[in-house]
């Protein structure tokens, strides 16, 4: 395990750590990686139970790393969409984990981040907490994390914040549906002990085929999800290799305003 997630045992739990708080546990190849196998690791294990995802310091993930970012953009759409894959693996590992999973949301979850939380199962968020989804303002889509996230939240509400880019707060996280429960960071673990709690009641098998279940039955399927990453990874890729996506970039990482900012007012 690489230093970019942290993983220990908790009793039957696997507790995983977003360990990058100096770049608010931003994504890059290394934690994506890593995070992928750590996932692997706790699906494998026939002694962990669950698992819990969180964040080391005040934030849960910022998203996409500012140096990898700024690699993705001076690399070709190749390069771009196989670096879009692995993300769309470490998602759909997620998501399909045979384990039930718990976000920890300790503090703001922006893009990637976000698409951590919707992939697991139970989301408890502090009361402090952001989320945004902003990759229009660059010139791009949230396209490998779209499908959890719409899972999560709805079609209605995902067009809404996939074309707006806007910030929001945690209450609007619940009300949406992408938290399950919002409490004081002075309650948050005591929020995941209690969760916990209910979870150690269930059988193991009939725990694991209830996800299934409620997967299968809202139209998630693995084969499905895989075909899915892959058109998506195609259209990011495409996306950051146009003008207007290299443009986005740009400015991003030039802080400063694209183009087209205030053209619909």
């Amino acid at each position: 395990m690489t230093d970019s997630i942290r993983s220990e045992r908790r009793g039957a739990t696997a507790w995983l750590t977003l360990n990058r708080p100096q770049v608010h546990n931003a994504f890059d190849d290394g934690l994506i990686a890593a995070l992928t196998e750590a996932l692997a690791a706790a699906d494998a294990d026939p002694a962990v139970r669950c698992v819990v995802l969180t964040g080391s310091g005040s934030t849960f993930s910022a998203g996409a790393d500012l140096n990898w970012m700024r690699g993705m953009a001076a690399a070709s759409e190749q390069e771009n969409r196989e670096d879009s894959l692995r993300l769309a693996r470490l998602m759909r590992s997620l998501q399909f984990l045979s384990k039930p999973t718990i976000a920890r949301v300790n503090g703001a979850a922006y893009g990637g981040g976000m698409g951590l939380v919707a992939c697991c199962d139970i989301a408890i968020g502090v009361d402090t907490a952001k989320f945004a989804l902003s990759e229009v303002k660059l010139g791009l889509v949230p396209a490998v994390i779209s499908p959890y996230v719409v899972a999560a939240i709805g079609l209605r509400q995902a067009r809404r914040l996939f074309v707006s880019g806007e910030v929001f707060d945690a209450a609007e996280a619940q009300h949406i549906g992408l938290l399950h429960a919002v409490v004081s960071g002075s309650e948050l673990d005591e929020a995941i002990e209690r969760q916990l709690h209910w979870l150690a009641k269930a059988g193991p098998l009939a725990q694991r085929e209830a996800k299934q279940l409620a997967l299968r039955t809202g139209g998630a399927d693995l084969a499905q999800a895989e075909r899915i990453d892959a058109a998506n990874a195609e259209l990011i890729a495409r996306l950051r290799v146009s003008p207007e996506g290299q443009h986005g970039l740009a400015a991003f990482l030039d802080k400063r305003a694209p183009g087209w900012v205030g053209q619909a007012t």
